[in-house]
């Protein structure tokens, strides 16, 4: 019973790395075309590694969806499209200038700006603090003086 379990088992653990068995014999071409297009689609996992660099179980499915979809003679584009279809312009790790991704590009120019504003506004109060005449001495000394001649304890 022992032995027909492990057999069993052992069995069910070779299917476990029944993709690994697809890329046993790469084809060169495929492989080049997967890489291409692995490096302009984004790990949905990872998010800041391409599908061809991340080491996600997702990213290997994708990988492997890529290469299925050569083998059935898809275009490039064709691949790309379904990709986006599928999971949205934020698949690609150069989404097209649209509406819907216009937050992505204009993004980072506009907190770009907002900072600039912040720094420029930031240094024209303290240019503006530092180039106001000082009427404080005269003040000043006009308290001082006001302070000595009313002061009855003070004695020079």
């Amino acid at each position: 019973m022992r032995l027909l379990v492990a057999i069993v088992a052992f069995g069910l653990a070779g299917l476990a790395f029944g993709q690994a068995s697809e890329v046993a014999h790469p084809d060169a071409a495929v492989e080049g075309r997967l890489k291409g297009l692995a490096e302009e689609l984004r790990c949905l996992v990872c998010q800041n590694q391409t599908i061809a660099d991340s080491n996600a179980p997702l990213a290997l499915d994708l990988r492997n969806q890529i290469r299925t979809q050569i083998a059935e003679g898809r275009s490039d584009s064709q691949i790309r499209e379904y990709m986006v279809d599928r999971y949205g312009d934020f698949v690609l790790y150069r989404p097209p200038f649209k509406a819907s991704t216009a937050l992505l590009w204009a993004g980072p120019f506009a907190l770009l700006l907002f900072g600039a504003g912040i720094a420029i506004a930031i240094m024209r109060r303290r240019g503006r603090a530092r180039s106001v005449p000082r009427e404080d001495s005269k003040a000043r000394a006009e308290v001082a003086s006001l302070l000595e001649t009313r002061d009855p304890a003070r004695r020079d």
